[in-house]
């Protein structure tokens, strides 16, 4: 049975422009919602600890025997530039090939259900903590940018879809049936 630790954000310090909550409130209404369907799917998962942060993330990971780590996470644009930018942003590891194909599954999908698709974006990354120092290979999804009033709205409208267009890109990863609940 292939395995996903999830590693919703922690950072309950980032908040929504519209309607309140925080990154870590949303990132981790997704992973819930990835449950059902990762159950369905036969993926079994580990989860990280919402109190903790990055590196007790990472730790977590790494004590179980994983194949896949998944941060789900968004994004906000730099302070003089509030609100200006928009999409998902999906980052790999630069030297895992394995995370580099899962991360483009999962833009290929992402694509599908973002407005803009042409805003999807794929990056390589070496210096994301959660990228270089996990043991399984490692994707972390920016899901949008909670700074902006549309994808923040897109991102509260969208937990259901979200959570299940990533549980839809581990299978296709994996290689197994996607299964509804």
């Amino acid at each position: 049975m292939p395995s996903v630790f999830l590693s919703p954000s922690t950072q309950e310090y980032n908040p929504y422009v519209i309607n309140g909550g925080s990154e870590e409130y949303y990132m981790n209404l997704i992973a819930d919602a990835m449950i059902p369907y990762l159950n369905a799917s036969g993926i079994s998962y580990g989860r990280n600890d919402p109190a903790g942060n990055v590196s007790t993330s990472i730790a977590s990971s790494n004590a179980g025997d994983f194949d896949v780590h998944l941060a789900i996470h968004s994004n906000a644009s730099p302070p003089n530039m509030q609100g200006a930018y928009r999409g998902p942003d999906v980052y790999y590891y630069t030297y895992s090939p394995k995370g580099k194909q899962l991360a483009e599954i999962i833009t290929a999908n992402l694509k599908e259900i973002y407005p803009l698709p042409e805003l999807v974006i794929l990056l390589p990354n070496n210096t994301l903590a959660e990228l270089r120092r996990t043991r399984a290979p490692a994707v972390l999804v920016e899901v949008a940018y909670h700074d902006n009033y549309d994808d923040a709205r897109w991102i509260q409208s969208n937990i259901d879809s979200i959570a299940r267009n990533l549980v839809l890109s581990l299978t296709e990863y994996f290689g197994i049936p996607f299964v509804n609940p």
